[in-house]
Formats: C-alpha cells, sequence, structure tokens
C-alpha cells in the first residue's frame, strides 16, 4: 500500500507540473524569454501582412485588366457612355459576343488557327525534345557554339528575319534541283508548308526557348537511369523513348502550352505565310477596321458604305474579341493545369 500510495502521489505531482506548463500565459511565456516570443510574434505577423498586400497587388495587376474587358465585353453601348456604369453592366447583353464572332468569322478562324496551331506546336516540341537531350546527355564537336546559337535564337526578334523569310519562302529552292527541273522555283506563302519546314528545322516561333527549357528538364534527371537501361541492354533510341520520355512528361506539356498559346495569338508569321487563311490572330486585328462595314452593312444593307464608329464602341467590340481569343486557351489551361506547374516546380536553372 506505501509504494502504491507513494507512486500515486508522484504521478500527482508529474501532472500538475505539466498542468502548470500547460497553463501558462502567452505574456507569462514572453517574459521568460526576455520579450523574444513578443518580437517573433509581431515579425511573423507584419511580414504575412506585407506578403498578402504584395500578393493581392500583383494578383490585381494581372487579373484586372481582363476582368475590365470581360466587363465591357457584357455592356450595352449606353452603358459605356454611361459614366455611372463602371465595372458591373447595367443592361447585361451578350450581343457584343454575336457581333465580334460575325465580323471575325470566328468558327471558321477557331477551326483554321485549331489546326495550324496544333500541327506547329505538336512539330516545335517534338524537334526541341530531340534537340534538348542532346545537348543535355551528348558531347560532340562545338557542343557550345552550337548552344549559344540556340541563346541567340531566343534573343533575336523574328522581325529582324523578316526580309530574308520572304525571299526565301516567296523563291523557294532547295539546292537548285527544283530550278532544274521545272525551271521556276516555288512560292510556299499563303500556304501552311513553311510552319512545316521552320517547325522541322527548330527555327519556329519561340523554338530556341524550348530547346532551352528541355535541355534544363533533362540535365535535373539522373544519369543512373540512363546507365540502368544501359547496362539492361537498351540501347540510345530504346532509353529515350521508354525511360526518359515518360519522364519529360511536364516539360514537355509545358512546352506545347507555349508552343499552342503563342502560335494562337501569333500575327506575324500568320500575316506572313498565311495572309489567305482565316485565323483568329490576324481577324482580331481587322475588327475595328471591319465594325463601320458592317454597321453600315446592317443599317444600310450596303457592303460598301462604312459607319462612323465613336473610340469607345470600337474598344469594345475590340474587347469582345479579345475574350473570344482567350476562351480556348483557358480551356486548354484548365485541363493541362497540373502538368504545366509541376514542370514549373521541377525545372531547373542548373548551367
Amino acid at each position: 500500500m506505501t509504494k502504491d500510495k507513494a507512486k500515486k502521489n508522484s504521478v500527482e505531482i508529474a501532472a500538475a507540473r505539466e498542468g502548470a506548463v500547460v497553463q501558462r500565459t502567452f505574456w507569462e511565456r514572453n517574459k521568460l524569454t526576455h520579450g523574444y516570443l513578443l518580437q517573433k510574434k509581431i515579425g511573423g505577423v507584419g511580414i504575412s501582412i506585407v506578403r498578402a498586400i504584395l500578393l493581392f497587388g500583383l494578383c490585381f495587376l494581372i487579373l484586372q485588366p481582363v476582368l475590365n474587358k470581360i466587363s465591357v465585353s457584357f455592356m450595352t453601348e449606353d452603358d459605356v457612355y454611361n459614366p455611372i456604369v463602371i465595372s458591373i453592366p447595367l443592361h447585361p447583353t451578350v450581343e457584343n459576343y454575336q457581333i465580334a464572332a460575325t465580323i471575325m468569322e470566328y468558327a471558321k478562324g477557331v477551326t483554321t488557327s485549331l489546326i495550324v496551331s496544333v500541327l506547329a506546336a505538336v512539330i516545335q516540341v517534338s524537334m526541341a525534345t530531340l534537340v534538348g537531350y542532346g545537348f543535355a546527355r551528348f558531347r560532340f564537336p562545338l557542343k557550345k557554339m552550337w548552344f549559344a546559337f540556340v541563346m541567340l535564337l531566343i534573343m533575336v526578334p523574328p522581325q529582324t528575319v523578316s526580309t530574308s523569310l520572304h525571299l526565301h519562302f516567296s523563291r523557294f529552292d532547295f539546292l537548285g534541283i527544283i530550278k532544274l527541273i521545272t525551271g521556276t522555283t516555288l512560292n510556299l506563302r499563303s500556304s501552311p508548308i513553311p510552319y512545316i519546314l521552320m517547325s522541322l528545322g527548330c527555327m519556329g516561333l519561340k523554338n530556341g526557348l524550348y530547346i532551352y527549357l528541355v535541355r534544363q528538364y533533362f540535365r535535373n534527371i539522373p544519369v543512373d537511369l540512363e546507365e540502368a537501361a544501359y547496362i539492361d541492354g537498351c540501347g540510345t533510341v530504346k532509353t529515350f523513348f521508354k525511360i526518359m520520355l515518360p519522364q519529360a512528361r511536364p516539360i514537355i506539356t509545358s512546352c506545347f502550352l507555349f508552343a499552342f498559346v503563342w502560335q494562337w495569338t501569333d500575327g506575324f508569321y500568320s500575316r506572313l505565310f498565311l495572309s489567305n487563311f482565316t485565323l483568329v490572330s490576324t481577324s482580331l486585328s481587322n475588327i475595328v477596321a471591319s465594325l463601320g462595314v458592317y454597321v453600315a452593312r446592317v443599317q444600310s444593307g450596303s457592303s460598301n458604305a462604312q459607319a462612323s464608329i465613336s473610340p469607345l464602341r470600337s474598344n469594345q467590340i475590340l474587347s469582345t474579341g479579345t475574350m473570344l481569343i482567350l476562351a480556348p486557351v483557358l480551356v486548354l489551361y484548365m485541363f493541362a493545369q497540373r502538368q504545366f506547374v509541376e514542370s514549373l516546380a521541377s525545372t531547373g536553372i542548373k548551367m
């Protein structure tokens, strides 16, 4: 009994001590640390507030123009001129989308742009994956010089070579063979062939950036995976397709998204090579000029007349057309966002 009583007393004393520790208030613990606990608490709260303000400001700067375009696209013409209406439409309408879709020939433009963008993006990403893997894993003569050319391809804007591209594809010939057989050169403009040839040669829109991103991703993958595959009897090609390519799915998805979006909104190469095609990017650039003709045709039935359109109304239809172009891109991003974020998190800057 004495032993049991002593054991019970010791348990009660230990519990009392733990209770005393638990019951200490914040100020008591702060006093024991000579004010350090309070300073740490104030510093943490201050940093959280500053971080929240910066993130809110950054998100507002990014989203405010888009939200403004969405709001304007649903306004009537009277709401645009009404000084009371700022962000929320007083009389919401979808008439602006009907007008913009008609002027842009939206259904035809989306179909053509989708075919061209997907075709160019697939070829660009395929070639960039092969070239990026070569730069990341193999040694070959003048490797640094060739990679410097890749970096130069990123920095040089395509407008600087527009004249040479125009002359090259308007008088296309391969080592003089075509002219020798037919007696004349080929005019490849107004066709998707220049897109395909440039993408196959890694000279497409932003192709240098895709090579760089793929190279950085493959450099972060351990070499042990390839060495284990070589030991098991896999060759270089089989190792690439069976081992390395599945590992690179996130960066391939990201490069495809970049290639698709830049091709979808491109106006430079589209005007240079596909001037006879109806694309959403070129239709948007001409939407303001076509609005006057559309309004005159609706009001008077004449296709040769042109009505006078106010700048506010023109900007409203332009904002609506912009939202029509952004809609397919947003849908594509919703389905591929997980792979996109994963690639950004795992791709490092490793030189």
